[in-house]
């Protein structure tokens, strides 16, 4: 869509497709305000996929005519995202300062509402840290939002941040405050099923919405199976602590499990790869994208080591902290969220000791790993304390029997239970 404007026509960009197949985005922060002069491939704004936040870049040159959405907004793919009229020549802007009367000024100073040359307010629709429809913030009581998800909770509530005490630092407005404040007005009948009152109602983000949409998927399409053992990670922390010793490097423990791992899929290549249901054929990929469950305060996602098999321990270890810290941060890439072939995941960080998990639909295969703890355990015959895991296998049956993922499970187990001797094959 283009609209006349000066010299040229306004170019309106419209919020592209993300990948996935997401059908929307919500915008984060706006990074122009309406009259700033952006550059091709310039990031002008940040907006939550169901998976990350990214920028985006403009693909036209001019200064910033209008922000089509508030920070906190949805904006459908394909809809307007930013105008963007051309820069005026040189001729053309000393005679638009001349009318102006004033001259080149400073950004905010010496103009009226209506002169050119002045900079606009940062937002240009909406309000700024208002919910719409209710009057703007006075110098003496502006409220602090700075998440655009408690706003637009507060909006879809139809309640004012006015109104709202924060809680948190300085004052900062947080999702508990606004719950509290949605809790404290909202007054339902009680459930005809349970005969208790509801105390709350909070819709689904896209990030859930998008959660539960590959969860549901991947139970309804994958006909799973769970297999477990408890393995004897004790040379694996020496082997660790005779590194540390030295002084060499130490790679974290997720990084030998990585390891061994990619390993174990070299090993039985059918586990790395996915069903085509429309073909009715199994792929195996050719090389390893290990993706790595981790939780971030949107939610659970599983960025991808791209090409660990090409990686050392080392490398993997560096990797890992990469991505891990890329992604609680919202900054990994579309490739990152989205190429994995096979799914690690450790769920004894949250103390617990085992888990069948849900397959990261279209993969065919979680391994997972539960707390290592102290137990009692037998080893030439005399019992010892040993420290203990649990390790849980699930995998899809269409792909392999019990046979193969029994297989697989040994190549890592035996792995963690002799270190050196695997490192040194591998």
């Amino acid at each position: 869509m283009s609209t006349a404007a000066g010299v040229g026509t306004t170019q309106t960009f419209t919020l592209p497709d993300l990948g996935e197949g997401l059908t929307e985005a919500e915008i984060v922060r706006w990074l122009v305000a309406v009259g700033d002069v952006v550059t091709v491939d310039q990031a002008v704004v940040e907006v939550e996929t169901a998976k990350s936040i990214v920028e985006v870049p403009s693909p036209y040159a001019g200064t910033v005519s209008v922000l089509h959405g508030d920070e906190g907004q949805a904006v459908d793919v394909g809809r307007p995202l930013i105008s963007i009229a051309p820069a005026a020549s040189a001729g053309e802007q000393y005679r638009e300062e001349e009318q102006a009367g004033s001259g080149n000024v400073l950004i905010g100073y010496g103009t009226s509402e209506g002169t050119p040359g002045r900079r606009r307010a940062r937002r240009a629709t909406g309000t700024a840290g208002v919910v719409q429809g209710t009057a703007p913030a006075t110098p003496d009581r502006v409220p602090r939002v700075t998440s655009p998800l408690v706003r637009r909770l507060a909006r879809e509530a139809g309640l004012s941040v006015l109104g709202i005490a924060g809680t948190g630092a300085d004052g900062l407005i947080t999702r508990r405050d606004v719950e509290a404040a949605i809790a404290a007005t909202t007054v339902e009948p009680p459930s005809s099923r349970t005969g208790l009152a509801v105390a709350e109602r909070q819709p689904m983000s896209g990030f859930r919405k998008a959660v539960a949409g590959a969860l549901s998927r991947s139970r309804s399409e994958i006909p799973e199976a769970t297999v477990w053992v408890d393995v004897d990670f004790t040379e694996l922390f020496a082997l660790r602590d005779q590194l540390r010793a030295r002084g060499s490097a130490v790679p974290g423990l997720l990084a030998y499990l990585a390891r061994f791992t990619v390993a174990a899929l070299t090993a039985y290549p059918e586990l790395n790869g996915e069903v085509d249901t429309a073909r009715q054929e199994l792929i195996r990929y050719d090389g390893i994208n290990l993706g790595v469950a981790t939780q971030t305060e949107r939610g659970l996602v599983v960025p991808a080591v791209l090409g660990a098999h090409r990686l050392t321990t080392i490398e993997l270890d560096a990797e890992l902290r990469r991505l891990t810290a890329a992604a609680r941060d919202g900054r990994a890439t579309q490739s990152e969220l989205t190429a994995g072939t096979f799914t690690l995941n450790n769920y004894g960080a949250f103390n617990v000791d085992g888990s069948a998990a849900i397959i990261n639909h279209p993969q065919v295969g979680i391994l997972g790993f539960g707390r290592v703890i102290d137990r009692p355990w037998v080893v030439d015959g005399e019992l010892a304390v040993r420290k203990i895991g649990q390790m849980s296998f699930v995998f899809d049956h269409r792909v392999c029997d019990g046979g193969v993922a029994a297989g697989f499970m040994r190549v890592v187990a035996d792995a963690i239970e002799n270190p050196a001797h695997a490192i040194n094959h591998l």
